[in-house]
């Protein structure tokens, strides 16, 4: 990963913001000398916690931290327990299988394979953040080489008890072994875990990433027309082209898979809802085209967009394909004039930053966009779309409560009320003042609190924390000799210190 000057942030940072950011991360560096900062987690393309690695850390190198990312390769049996576990912490139940002492070794020969692996680059004094149940079982072995670990939990439920209790049980044993754990939210946070080890640190996006950067409507509705999911008016004068991370110029080549009957939607004509996550059950891609045609159609004749990746993109989410599949089964059960106002695509991951810019385009283009999450973790797919000045009708769930508030940024609704939700999106595709104004406020709070200014700050503060608690606790293992000049005649003496029953602690 190349450094990238955390001087790009200032233009979207408040001066609050901006000055805690420029004082931690201008200490970053001294703080974390000597050591290397590692982050484990379980795929380098999909989903948000790769996005925030793949744009986090480039400023964190900046700072002068030896900032290094790993990804952990396992088995299908490894993801197929970690996709279990997942679905549990969110309180739902998945493929219906167990967390019992197989799946805990099958879990364990993964973790333990690469923790062997771990033992060839991770120094004694090094700080390793986990992120998610994939990679916490390599907390033992990390401890054993003398490094601290942060485990970084990016899901949860606000219900308590139930699958999620099974869940903790299984991790438990890993949990307990980290130093400091850090939530998302604080509904998230298990009662088990005591208060002093847990730290809260929202994510947040980039506001100069390919995905969230500024883009011209005409060169967004070029991208759009080049992937096949609209149709322009009149010939298309722009190209498809986009500014990667870098600054340098590139062009999108690559065109979506997509599901459709008749011809695509026409910009400026058809009214755009977007739905884009990835192909995950929890995300309720079914319910979104299902509340959209039974309640939203009637009303007015909108177009719905289902985006998600390729399927065999997302290493570690064993069940995208057979979501997919599902997705487009339940497409080809609708009526035809149901079928011809919904497309299913599948956008293209040969090339993370042109996929970026992909998704970029098609928020920028749609009145409406959807999040229907049975349960959700936070939800940067509504940060995004906020930050786009889009108005959103999400599900009251999880990290959507935080980021929205209900009639003033965006419309929350009962993820199992399908008219609810179908009928939300009406009223905003027939109010675009309406829409306008919840997208601008819904900018404000991303602006004032999910912007990578924020986050950054707060982890260099937390990993601040943590290096003085652990030179703290090294010192107290391993006291320097203190030397001190004695009026007694001729020389020095050392004072030798003690063990706890008396005996000489060093030689």
């Amino acid at each position: 990963m190349a450094a990238v000057p955390v001087g790009r942030l200032r233009a979207t940072a408040g001066p609050r913001a901006w000055e805690r950011l420029t004082d931690a991360h201008a200490s970053a560096g001294e703080v974390l000398a000597g050591r290397s900062l590692w982050s484990i987690n379980s795929t380098a393309v999909g989903g948000g916690v790769a996005e925030m690695l793949r744009t986090l850390l480039p400023y964190t190198r900046a700072g002068g931290v030896d900032a290094r990312w790993l990804i952990i390769q396992g088995s299908a049996d490894f993801f197929c327990v970690t996709k279990r576990i997942h679905n549990f912490l969110h309180g739902h139940l998945g493929d219906s299988g167990r967390l019992g002492e197989d799946e805990r070794r099958a879990y364990e020969r993964v973790t333990e394979h690469a923790g062997q692996a771990l033992r060839d680059v991770v120094r004694a004094g090094d700080i390793v953040v986990l992120h998610d149940p994939q990679t916490l079982g390599l907390v033992i072995e990390l401890k054993r080489l003398g490094a601290t670990v942060i485990w970084r939990c990016h899901i949860g439920t606000n219900e308590p008890g139930g699958l999620s209790e099974v869940a903790w049980d299984f991790l438990w044993p890993y949990v307990q072994e980290a130093d400091v754990v850090v939530f998302s939210r604080r509904a998230s946070v298990p009662s088990r875990l005591p208060r002093q080890s847990v730290r809260l640190i929202a994510p947040s996006i980039d506001p100069c990433s390919v995905k969230n950067m500024d883009m011209r409507s005409e060169v967004a509705a070029a991208i759009l027309e080049h992937t096949g999911l609209v149709a322009c008016q009149g010939e298309a004068s722009q190209t498809p082209a986009f500014h990667r991370a870098d600054g340098s110029p590139a062009r999108v080549r690559h065109r979506c898979d997509i599901l459709r009957t008749g011809p695509a939607p026409r910009l400026g004509r058809d009214q755009l809802v977007v739905h884009a996550c990835r192909w995950d059950r929890i995300k309720d891609p079914i319910g979104v085209m299902r509340g959209f045609v039974e309640h939203t159609l009637p009303h007015v004749q909108a177009h719905l967009i289902l985006a998600g990746s390729a399927v065999h993109s997302v290493t570690d989410d064993p069940e995208e394909p057979e979501t997919l599949d599902e997705v487009q089964a339940a497409w080809r059960a609708l009526a035809h004039e149901q079928r011809a106002r919904v497309t299913v695509a599948c956008l293209p991951m040969h090339d993370v930053e042109e996929n970026a810019a992909i998704v970029n385009a098609l928020q920028r283009h749609a009145e409406v966009i959807v999040k229907k999450s049975l349960e959700e973790g936070f939800g940067l797919g509504v940060t995004e779309a906020l930050w786009k000045r889009r108005a959103v009708v999400a599900s009251d769930v999880g990290g959507h409560r935080d980021q929205i508030r209900h009639q003033h940024s965006g419309l929350l609704v009962d993820p199992a009320d399908a008219c609810a939700f179908g009928s939300a999106i009406a009223e905003l595709l027939a109010n675009p003042s309406r829409a306008r104004a919840l997208g601008d406020a819904g900018h404000d709070v991303v602006k004032q609190l999910y912007l990578h200014s924020r986050q950054l700050a707060e982890w260099y503060e937390l990993l601040a924390a943590v290096s003085e608690t652990t030179s703290t606790k090294a010192s107290a293992r391993h006291p320097k000799l203190e030397i001190v000049t004695v009026a007694r005649g001729q020389g020095l003496l050392a004072e030798v210190p003690q063990d706890n029953e008396g005996r000489n602690a060093s030689t």
